[in-house]
């Protein structure tokens, strides 16, 4: 993890549940339980799991904007949970997201030039109107937007058209980092490989990393270098893409794969259901938060919380499955 750009620790991030007047405090929602990673320059890593698995909570944790419970987060060798808000605001510019829905993003009573403007003005402080004006209509065209449409409103465009303006403002400020929060979920199936494609273009361009948020399976495929599967606010399994999709380890990832549609109809898939529904963070079990649904449950899965084991190399797997004895089980 030498190499790392960011290194994400045993991140926690629980939200308190209230009641009664005085708002007593009566429990919490682990929203993120312990969540383990690195990323590295110009990679993308994908998050994929169930709605409610604590995936969206996880990036605005890492760019503290939701401040964790517990846990590290280094980005460049700097620790974010623990550094004063004043020095935060000045590694904002490094570090931007994509919101996921492009309707709510962006500001209504402000023109994308004003939106981009104040963007920009993050990385470009004391550039005079001309230089702004060139450089927001530069960033207009690199995400494929007519330039001549700078003055106009977000309601004047297409939902793909605004997840655009969202990308040209997260890159505005030339960050090294984005978290994109399901960028294309709300988007029909032929503009999302248009945006899949341009946030391809430019993090070859720009040399950008991504952590890339979805509960599409076939979209994390497709843009992403290394895969993490969570599972109620934690993560379960992270490789290789190709080997996370080709042999998946644990039993959580297999289920996620068997639902995955094969494009030959004359092939067969057996299918996975999973029994049960997803726990309450509110009331996670103890030991796996996965043993109520799974088939292959042992007596330690219920007691005993299972530890990440590298299984090969960068493939790593929380499960008892591959790292109990045969007495434990």
């Amino acid at each position: 993890m030498n190499d790392a750009l960011l290194v994400v620790e045993d991140l926690k991030t629980y939200f308190p549940l209230k009641k009664g007047l005085f708002g007593q405090k009566t429990g919490e929602i682990r929203a993120v339980d312990g969540v383990s990673f690195h990323l590295r320059q110009g990679e993308t890593l994908g998050i994929v799991g169930e709605s409610g698995c604590g995936k969206s909570t996880t990036g605005r944790s890492i760019l503290q904007l939701v401040r964790p419970s517990a846990g590290s987060v280094r980005f460049g060798g700097e620790e974010l949970v623990s550094m004063p808000p004043a020095k935060l605001r000045g590694m904002r510019n490094q570090m931007q997201i994509i919101f996921q829905d492009p309707y709510a993003s962006l500001n209504p009573r402000l023109t994308i030039s004003t939106i981009l403007a104040e963007a920009l003005s993050v990385g470009e402080k004391g550039a005079n109107p001309t230089e702004m004006r060139e450089r927001v209509l530069a960033l207009l065209q690199l995400v494929g937007l007519n330039p001549n449409h700078a003055d106009r409103y977000p309601h004047e465009f297409s939902g793909g058209q605004r997840q655009r303006i969202g990308i040209a403002r997260a890159i505005a400020a030339r960050p090294k980092l984005i978290v994109a929060d399901e960028p294309v979920s709300a988007l029909d199936v032929s503009i999302q490989a248009q945006i899949l494609n341009l946030l391809q273009d430019l993090q070859e361009e720009l040399g950008l990393t991504y952590l890339f948020i979805s509960h599409d399976l076939g979209v994390i495929k497709h843009i992403s270098d290394r895969i993490a599967v969570m599972y109620l606010g934690r993560i379960v399994e992270i490789a290789d893409k190709r080997r996370l999709f080709e042999q998946p380890m644990h039993p959580y990832t297999q289920a996620l794969m068997s639902a995955v549609p094969i494009p030959n109809p004359n092939q067969k898939k057996e299918r996975i259901v999973l029994g049960g529904d997803v726990p309450s963070p509110a009331n996670p079990p103890a030991g796996c938060a996965f043993h109520p649904r799974c088939a292959q449950a042992m007596e330690i899965c219920r007691r005993v919380r299972p530890q990440e084991l590298e299984i090969e190399r960068e493939h790593f797997v929380a499960c008892h499955l591959y790292g109990s004895s045969e007495k434990e089980r």
